[in-house]
């Protein structure tokens, strides 16, 4: 199991899913390769593969849906997201929309440094992963404009560099537990504390291991714990020692099946993110959602609110803390933000290319 696909399982074990999966048409997968595809460092692949998967068909509007760090395509396909977007009548209805949900670059069943490169696989930035993206859509499925990009998370901060860099290839932006502002703080402090602790772990050996680092799956944890599920709903659950106990038990037993190599150049990646610089160039109409629990990104630093004052259609929804929040991972539960999204889609005006 990769980090990704651990928060989620704990997202769904602290939150009551009351909608089941929507009958939406069957995911479908393919691969593209990028040629001579063009890292920040300099340095070139000569063939970059991209898995992604589709929903609905290409004569729909184009919406692309974009994971967090460590996950893929696969944690997007949830009752607690997919179910309650992509049914008839719902906000992205695959009758209407057709659904772009790319695995980034160095996840899921994209090229990774496990593939076989290891550490000597080239050092990629979220700028990069956005161009291969957009090379994705635009060469691989001859998608010329967007109505719509949304992502969660890493997919967040993907969001906002998209309406930067390519300003006139889609319609809206719907960045999601994210902020258009430097990686610092406590966010960034504690990702390398958590890259630290495995490339510290003699076990590692210099990224060629022979089996995962045994420490892994602690950083792993230690950072989840303090980074997703909410202060509220984490008093609620384990309010006493005994059920904090239980609690990290039933984490540490989960195995973490991540590679640490893919892992570190995941999280290594976001270290210069910085979309703050080109915030003014924004043309589409932006909504950003995040929950006010939100342990990456708290709002009482005013920091996304003074960015927003840059971007001529943007607005924030902050979604209030509560038992039934979840912090960081609030955001992975449509059901809190879909009818805004809806009314975006509904108002926000269409533009060409």
């Amino acid at each position: 199991m990769n980090f990704s696909q651990l928060a989620l399982s704990v997202a769904l074990a602290l939150t009551p899913l009351t909608a089941s999966a929507a009958d939406y048409p069957a995911p479908k997968q393919g691969d593209w390769i990028a040629r001579d595809f063009k890292f920040h460092t300099g340095q070139t692949m000569p063939e970059l593969r991209l898995h992604y998967t589709t929903i609905g068909e290409p004569t729909g509007q184009p919406v692309l849906v974009l994971h967090g760090s460590g996950g893929s395509a696969a944690n997007m396909l949830t009752a607690a997201f997919a179910g309650e977007l992509f049914g008839p009548g719902q906000p992205l209805d695959a009758a209407k929309y057709y659904i772009i949900i790319p695995d980034g670059l160095g996840h899921g069943k994209s090229s990774k440094p496990s593939d076989g490169m290891k550490t000597a696989f080239p050092k990629y930035d979220y700028e990069d992963m956005v161009d291969a993206h957009y090379r994705l859509v635009r060469e691989g499925l001859g998608v010329k404009h967007l109505r719509l990009v949304i992502g969660n998370s890493m997919g967040g901060m993907h969001t906002w560099i998209w309406g930067g860099r390519y300003p006139q290839f889609m319609d809206a932006l719907v960045p999601m537990a994210s902020q258009p502002t430097e990686m610092a703080a406590r966010n960034w402090m504690l990702r390398r504390m958590m890259i630290e602790t495995i490339r510290n772990d003699p076990d590692y050996n210099g990224g060629n291991y022979t089996a995962q680092p045994r420490m892994m799956k602690y950083a792993v944890n230690a950072y989840g714990i303090a980074t997703g599920g909410g202060t509220l709903a984490y008093q609620m659950l384990a309010p006493t020692a005994a059920a904090a106990d239980k609690m990290v038990d039933e984490r540490l037993a989960v195995a973490v099946t991540a590679d640490a190599n893919d892992f570190i150049y995941q999280w290594e990646a976001s270290h210069d993110y910085n979309p703050s610089v080109s915030l003014d160039k924004i043309e589409a109409t932006l909504l950003a959602i995040n929950a006010a629990d939100d342990e990456r990104n708290p709002p009482e630093t005013g920091v996304t609110d003074a960015a927003l004052k840059h971007v001529r259609n943007g607005r924030l929804l902050l979604i209030p803390a509560s038992t039934e929040t979840r912090g960081h991972l609030t955001t992975g539960n449509a059901a809190f933000w879909k009818q805004q999204v809806q009314q975006l889609l509904r108002t926000a005006p269409q533009r060409t290319m």
